[in-house]
């Protein structure tokens, strides 16, 4: 019997592509239900109860919640295929480490350039710089983060790259000037149909993020 694959999403979000792309990159067959986040299905509510939260993978009606888990579930059941954690013990540890700094520090400086102003907001784009930084630093030499393929702090942090002229029009700065190693690992991330295909339009999520500040009455 075929595995059923269900993914619940909302476009914009960032944890949801990192499936998106891991979904496509190993070639995974699924159903994609776009969520409603002002009035959440019965079956999101359902399937992450805790956390009333997209994104959430459904496989054979079993749901995992948490975007990292999820992508740890991907990898794990479906290992025959374009492997995103490394088998050496230490390296997995690494990935992990990196993986969840993107989730705790990048992301999340990302949001508060987008939906803050003044101080706040110039600690935000100074934080996210600050990262950037230090991730170039774990890049090193090679072409990605998991070496010389695609791997899971790559598919973990690409979709921030994928917001980042959003970031940089509403933090009025450059990304690039500052930080040319981390836009060539994007670009090069963004030449396999995977990445491509999984991270929208910049400039929807820029109208996306102009009707939420309008809305959170952000001038």
């Amino acid at each position: 019997m075929a595995d059923e694959v269900v993914l619940l999403d909302f476009w914009p979000s960032p944890f949801g592509m990192r499936l998106r792309i891991a979904l496509a990159e190993k070639g995974i067959k699924h159903e994609y239900k776009e969520e409603d986040l002002k009035n959440k299905s019965p079956l999101l509510l359902k399937s992450n109860p805790v956390h009333k939260k997209i994104p959430v993978l459904i496989h054979n009606g079993k749901p995992v919640s948490e975007s990292l888990i999820a992508l740890q579930y991907i990898d794990e059941t479906w290992n025959d295929n374009a492997p995103l954690l490394p088998s050496d013990p230490y390296l997995r540890s690494q990935a992990k480490f990196w993986a969840e700094f993107v989730d705790k520090k990048v992301a999340d400086f990302g949001r508060k350039v987008c939906m803050t102003k003044g101080e706040e907001q110039e600690a935000a784009k100074n934080g996210l710089l600050d990262c950037i930084e230090l991730l170039e630093g774990e890049l090193g030499e090679k072409p990605y983060f998991g070496g010389e393929t695609l791997g899971f702090v790559d598919v973990t942090l690409v979709p921030c790259y994928g917001w980042l002229s959003v970031y940089e029009k509403f933090g009025n700065f450059s990304i690039e000037a500052e930080h040319p190693v981390f836009i060539a690992w994007g670009k090069r991330c963004l030449q396999k149909k995977s990445v491509s295909k999984s991270l929208p339009d910049q400039q929807k999520l820029y109208d996306f993020v102009v009707q939420l500040r309008k809305r959170h009455e952000i001038e």
